[in-house]
């Protein structure tokens, strides 16, 4: 198997096993604080021993020494975990996953703001395609019963937080942040320990909170991995596939409908940037 083969199975890899990280946030019977606990906590913990295993700490102390940018990406990193966990309690998964593809779109602007890098006309017509779609998704969540728009602006909200998070570290890009990821996600646990009761699910349910660290551990491992082997436009392509895919997962598993409306402004989104991603692949191609 060549290098861009392997990046291709290990990028989908990665994105197949973070699918059912809604569909865990929905079986787990808990308060959404206990939740983002154990959600931070337990796949944190994952990703710490299994860094400490293969690289010891040189990896955390050039984490550490990377200073506002680093410090910047794990405060927006571990915010998501209680982010994603309120999006997911308050709106329809289908929502929270379509929203969640727009994060392109917030990179880009604050690519320009805070990085000077200019705004394609490809990506202007993205953006207000996007936009459209996003309009059509908030619309929907008036008409659904288990849509609400305040679960919608914790998923604008994460895909923001992820977008900026990356774009801080752009300028520390020869430094490895994956250490920087346990760090977030334990914080942000331990941050929640007042707000949470973390030992009342645990009993009962310690399979479900443990998968479902296990599930985010893998996912970030093969999500950090690829992409080194594969264009970031194919890694954008292989992304959209959570949007597709959790939604139909939910819907089979708990029998969530996520209602008309937000398949459709879901479909323009996608659809929107799946055009995006295929020009800039053709054209690569072409230039090659």
């Amino acid at each position: 198997m060549n290098t861009h083969a392997k990046g291709l199975l290990i990028t989908t890899l990665g994105v197949l096993f973070v699918v059912p990280d809604s569909l865990f946030v929905r079986l787990i019977e808990a308060e959404p604080m206990t939740v983002a606990f154990w959600r931070g906590m337990s796949s944190g913990m994952l990703i710490l021993i299994g860094l400490l295993v293969v690289q010891g700490t040189s990896g955390f102390r050039a984490v550490l020494q990377t200073g506002r940018p680093g410090l910047i990406y794990m405060v927006l990193i571990g915010s998501t975990t209680v982010g994603f966990v309120l999006a997911i309690t308050h709106t329809s998964v289908a929502n929270v996953v379509f929203i969640f593809a727009s994060m392109p779109i917030f990179a880009a602007i604050l690519s320009r703001v805070f990085l000077g890098e200019p705004i394609r006309r490809r990506m202007v017509m993205t953006m207000l395609a996007v936009a459209a779609g996003l309009s059509i998704i908030a619309y929907g969540s008036g008409a659904s019963e288990i849509a609400h728009w305040s679960g919608d602006l914790f998923a604008l909200y994460v895909a923001f937080a992820y977008a900026a998070a990356l774009t801080a570290v752009r300028k520390v890009r020869d430094i490895s942040m994956i250490p920087a990821i346990p760090i977030a996600y334990i914080t942000s646990a331990v941050v929640l320990i007042p707000f949470s009761a973390p030992l009342e699910p645990l009993a009962q349910q310690w399979h479900l909170l443990l998968g479902h660290g296990a599930f985010i551990a893998i996912a970030t491992c093969f999500l950090t991995l690829g992409p080194r082997y594969i264009s970031t436009t194919e890694v954008s392509l292989l992304i959209l596939l959570e949007s597709v895919l959790a939604p139909i997962l939910v819907w089979g598993v708990v029998a969530e409908d996520p209602g008309i409306w937000a398949l459709i402004g879901g479909a323009v989104v996608i659809c929107a940037l799946l055009i995006s991603n295929l020009i800039v692949l053709m054209r690569g191609r072409n230039r090659a």
